[in-house]
């Protein structure tokens, strides 16, 4: 539905993420990917939304330059919202411990923004899933430590692994706003275009 809509399209993912890509793939989406190095830093006075959505642009505009009225690029962000502080990817074993130990017995906001971009336009949206976690015991958050990859993930947790099945005691929101793309979100977009 979505692909004979977008057909005059051409979509561009610039998203190494291989769960947005199977996102893309999942929607039947012609896309290719194009990646380019950006330095992930934002103004500290920013808060929640404010974050994503100022990264989601900022992935963008490297591409200002080249995109066409039939490009359509699409870029995101997503960060855990933790008692009013953004709780990025973890880079050590050490930062993954203590972010999931700050999480557990907890409820956390996780933020993703997506970016709609081509070279006429540009529109931003967000979604917002609250999340709950059970008490977390040392030794469960080591184990998933030592046998997932939580440093490409916000939060230093993939809700579809093993921690988000045995920890995870409910959600509030989108499934896939945690995974790291509100598909229906994005689906609305792209309908209206």
């Amino acid at each position: 539905m979505l692909s004979k809509k977008l057909a005059e399209y051409n979509i561009i993912l610039a998203s190494g993420s291989p769960r947005r890509q199977a996102f893309f793939k999942d929607l039947n989406l012609d896309f290719e990917i194009r990646l380019k190095e950006v330095e992930e830093v934002y103004p500290e006075n920013l808060k929640g939304k404010e974050i994503t959505e100022y990264l989601a642009d900022l992935k963008s505009k490297p591409f200002d330059e080249e995109l066409t009225e039939k490009d359509l690029l699409i870029t995101s962000d997503t960060i855990v919202w933790l008692d009013g502080k953004a709780l990025g990817k973890p880079k050590t074993y050490n930062e993954a411990f203590t972010t999931l130990k700050n999480l557990s017995n907890k409820s956390h906001d996780v933020i993703t923004s997506i970016s709609i971009k081509s070279k006429n336009f540009q529109k931003i949206v967000s979604d917002i899933t609250k999340v709950y976690f059970k008490e977390l015991t040392d030794d469960e958050i080591n184990y998933y430590i030592e046998n997932y990859q939580p440093y490409d993930k916000a939060g230093a947790y993939g809700i579809q692994e093993w921690i988000g099945k045995i920890g995870i005691q409910k959600i509030e929101g989108s499934y896939f706003t945690v995974m790291g793309l509100p598909t229906h979100k994005l689906y609305e977009e792209l309908m209206q275009l």
